[in-house]
């Protein structure tokens, strides 16, 4: 009966020691070009760096919006920190995720400008390409604090992904 148990908690506490050691972390870098349509439609570029376990991760995104003073819409830059959830392996070459994330942003039309914080909601897909390329499509609601133009601003973008 002493042989069992010992041979049982051994087994426990390979078990333990196994669930409990790290997973491989792997980290990305994404350029990325895209468009918002609120309020109207303006180019969006920016850069995203992050890393992460099987299913999350964190990133730090600094994007900027291009203003349209013809339709009033004002230029929006922001840098947020972001956690990601996301499928542990790739699907049919996509892994698919959420994100939820906060940070600052500036807003800018003419000379009227707005500094104060935001926070986001989102999520996407990466598709691999090749090797540690994918191309990565995402789309997120920004919600502006303070006092903006615009308090809540969709943004599509394609990017290039390299997974390293």
């Amino acid at each position: 009966m002493r042989s069992v148990t010992r041979l049982f908690s051994l087994a426990a506490l390979a078990l333990l020691a196994v669930a409990a050691s790290p997973a491989p972390a792997a980290a990305d870098l994404t350029a990325f070009i895209g468009i918002s349509p609120s309020p109207a439609s303006h180019g969006a570029t920016g850069l995203a760096i992050g890393g992460g376990f099987l299913i999350v991760a964190f990133e730090f995104e600094y994007s900027h919006l291009g203003d349209d003073i013809e339709d009033r819409a004002p230029s929006l830059t922001t840098a947020s920190g972001n956690v990601l959830v996301q499928t542990p392996v790739p699907i049919s070459g996509w892994q698919f995720y959420g994100t939820l994330g906060g940070g600052g942003y500036r807003e800018r039309l003419d000379l009227r400008q707005e500094t104060h914080v935001e926070t986001n909601l989102g999520g996407g897909a990466k598709f691999t390409v090749a090797g540690p390329f994918r191309l990565r499509f995402d789309y997120r609601i920004f919600s502006l604090m303070g006092s903006p133009l615009q308090s809540k601003v969709h943004r599509f973008y394609a990017g290039a992904n390299l997974a390293f």
